[in-house]
């Protein structure tokens, strides 16, 4: 028995400028109670598809088709900057067309669901963890009951017992499901189908399964396109080298060289497109600040929050040259916090060699000037902005010369990750402090990020839930805060 339809695109095209579309003409069916991931490499668009989706955005052409008008729900990346300030009643009141008035019971279930316990809904969105309001943004979707879930990567911020706990969630839900997350082994834990946004063909593509399978299925239609294009290459080729010798003939044979070369024409546009994997950035090395010796960092205190009050610990942490210290910790706890007092060079109980350089990736990207363009952003950091060498690295991650151009606010959250490491490469930093680098970055780009890491001279100091990465970059120590 065939699935009922429940969204189609029909044709569909779209693009926020005509020179560079993200759909074109492209069809596909999402069906009742489909759990399914949206593949495509950083910057291709799936965010976009989801306000489509949504009719956040209406397509330029053809037809998308709600069949009986399903409710849809969103879970964003992140909280929007200007909802920051809001209380947490008003945030989910804000998720309804109308005023709910039995919004404080609806509250509790929901955050229930997602295992956040919370005391004060007139807390302020803005001072939670990232983890907490990853949270936040799932229950924001799910209490709205929606037909169907879009989920736009949701393990982002989430420690392990939070992403096994979404994971169990999403096996059991019966709804349609969405989702975008450079997590290929959460995704392969309860998707049965996946969606491929094509950046070269502008093209949504189906598979059946995993997202393995689905590489698997590319692979094989990459080879079968690869030897159909082979046989028509030396096809066309031969009747070139006939067309060349008639031409020269003169006569009748001429006609018959004019003729060739239409047919070899003909063949040509019979070349299939072929579909090319997503790609990779290019290894990459992160130099370090010179002539840095002896202890940079040691710190005898941290401190952290538990129940919404501030505490102390004890510690005794020294940071040298080459040393990785990775800092755990449950959600809430004060990671963030502590990682950006670090950075700034504030963190009380921590004491710095004088004139060492801190290169600060921050989760939320809040070091970044929204609106500077992308060449604006990099050469800030330059000592002497050399643009040769600023467009060299720029390259190096995916970053084209239309993206230089594009304000820091108008590119999407995986390019906003690939900006932050190109600005580490160009500062040259003596210590680097890494709040979840993984969250948003294509899981292809990944294995490069963590050798550049491995490889990285200096000190660092890292909060990631990516169990894997840690492994790739081989942490020297592990700080548990709160103990």
């Amino acid at each position: 028995m065939s699935k009922q339809t429940i969204i189609k695109f029909d044709d569909v095209s779209f693009g926020y400028h005509e020179s560079a579309p993200i759909l074109e003409e492209t069809n596909c069916s999402i069906h009742r109670g489909e759990k399914l991931a949206l593949m495509g490499q950083n910057g291709a668009g799936k965010t976009t598809l989801f306000k489509l989706l949504t009719g956040e955005l209406m397509q330029d052409d053809g037809r998308i088709i709600r069949h009986a008008k399903p409710s849809i729900a969103i879970a964003r990346q992140v909280i929007p900057r200007n909802q920051l300030t809001l209380s947490v009643r008003e945030y989910f009141q804000s998720m309804f067309g109308e005023k709910i008035y039995d919004l404080d019971p609806r509250i509790e279930r929901t955050l229930d669901v997602v295992h956040l316990e919370l005391d004060d809904y007139d807390r302020a969105l803005s001072t939670f963890s990232g983890g907490q309001q990853a949270r936040l943004l799932l229950a924001s979707a799910l209490i709205q009951e929606p037909q169907v879930l879009l989920l736009d990567e949701p393990t982002n911020n989430l420690d392990t017992e939070g992403i096994e706990h979404l994971t169990d969630f999403l096996r059991g839900y019966r709804n349609t499901v969405i989702v975008i997350s450079h997590d290929a082994e959460f995704l392969n834990a309860f998707v049965d189908g996946i969606i491929y946004l094509d950046v070269f063909t502008k093209k949504l593509d189906q598979y059946v399964g995993t997202y393995y399978d689905a590489l698997d299925q590319i692979g094989l239609q990459v080879d079968k396109e690869r030897r159909q294009n082979a046989r028509l290459e030396k096809n066309i080729q031969a009747k070139k080298d006939k067309a060349n010798k008639f031409a020269n003939k003169g006569g009748r044979l001429r006609m018959v060289a004019k003729q060739m070369r239409e047919s070899a024409a003909e063949a040509e546009e019979n070349k299939v497109a072929m579909k090319r994997d997503d790609k990779t950035i290019r290894s990459f090395t992160i130099p370090h600040q010179d002539k840095m010796k002896g202890e940079l960092i040691s710190i005898t205190s941290i401190p952290y929050y538990w129940k919404g009050k501030q505490k102390s610990q004890k510690a005794k942490v020294s940071l040298y040259k080459g040393d990785r210290i990775r800092l755990t910790g449950p959600n809430g706890i004060g990671k963030t916090t502590l990682l950006e007092a670090l950075a700034n060079g504030t963190a009380e109980g921590a004491h710095f060699i004088d004139g060492v350089r801190m290169g600060y990736y921050r989760q939320d990207f809040s070091t970044l000037n929204f609106e500077h363009t992308v060449f604006e952003s990099l050469a800030e950091v330059m000592d002497v902005v050399n643009e040769q060498e600023l467009r060299s690295v720029a390259a190096g991650f995916l970053l084209t010369s239309a993206i230089m151009e594009t304000p820091i606010h108008a590119i999407s959250e995986g390019q906003k990750g690939l900006v932050s490491f190109a600005r580490l490469m160009l500062e040259k930093p003596g210590i680097l402090v890494l709040d979840e680098p993984t969250n948003h970055i294509n899981f292809r780009h990944l294995p490069v990020i963590a050798r550049a890491l491995d490889e990285y001279q200096g000190a660092m100091i890292i909060v990631s839930h990516d169990e894997e990465f840690i492994e790739d970059i081989h942490v020297s120590e592990v700080v548990k805060i709160g103990k």
